[in-house]
């Protein structure tokens, strides 16, 4: 909670635009807070999850993206209930259905929104082309996917039906 309000704070009271390294967040089922600064150096692949979704079977292939590429890329799942309450209700829940079920090791934050009034700061950054200085996006389903470049720039947005390791991703990773 203390980190969403920094971040407000932040993006509020802000004269410059902000980076996307400015942004922290809670891990999933944790005290820890993930900290987006610390995978400067890398592309950061953003993908709003949910774990009973007819997408849901992507954690498998954004898995096996992310162990072959996790020298210069972090997934960041980022689960969401706000499309037909697709996301479990608990966070330990969550956690544990994506080790289970998917073996899924790269980074999970608590559950956000990723639009309307109560939108995360990292989504207010990642749909608006004032602040991502790239497009504006509108976030339609569960796992619609944001890459930014090692350099913090937003450099694509792909749609659920986007697989993980389609070419329009992987060729971003090469």
């Amino acid at each position: 909670m203390k980190s969403i309000i920094i971040t407000l704070f932040l993006t509020i009271f802000s004269f410059n635009s902000a980076s996307i390294y400015d942004f922290s967040i809670d891990a999933l089922d944790s005290d820890e807070t993930i900290h987006i600064s610390d995978f400067k150096g890398k592309k950061i692949l953003f993908v709003n999850v949910a774990s009973k979704c007819g997408f849901t079977p992507q954690y498998k292939d954004l898995q096996a993206l992310y162990d072959m590429h996790k020298d210069n890329l972090v997934i960041l799942g980022l689960p969401c209930d706000q499309f037909a309450g697709q996301e479990l209700n608990e966070e330990s829940l969550i956690k544990e259905f994506c080790t289970n079920n998917y073996q899924v090791t790269f980074p999970m934050t608590t559950v956000i929104d990723v639009k309307g009034k109560n939108q995360h700061p990292i989504y207010q950054w990642l749909t608006q082309k004032e602040k991502n200085g790239l497009d504006d996006f509108k976030v339609s389903w569960n796992f619609n996917k944001f890459l930014v470049d090692e350099n913090g720039k937003l450099i694509a947005h792909f749609g659920s039906k986007v697989n993980p390791l389609d070419e329009e991703i992987t060729k971003h990773l090469k």
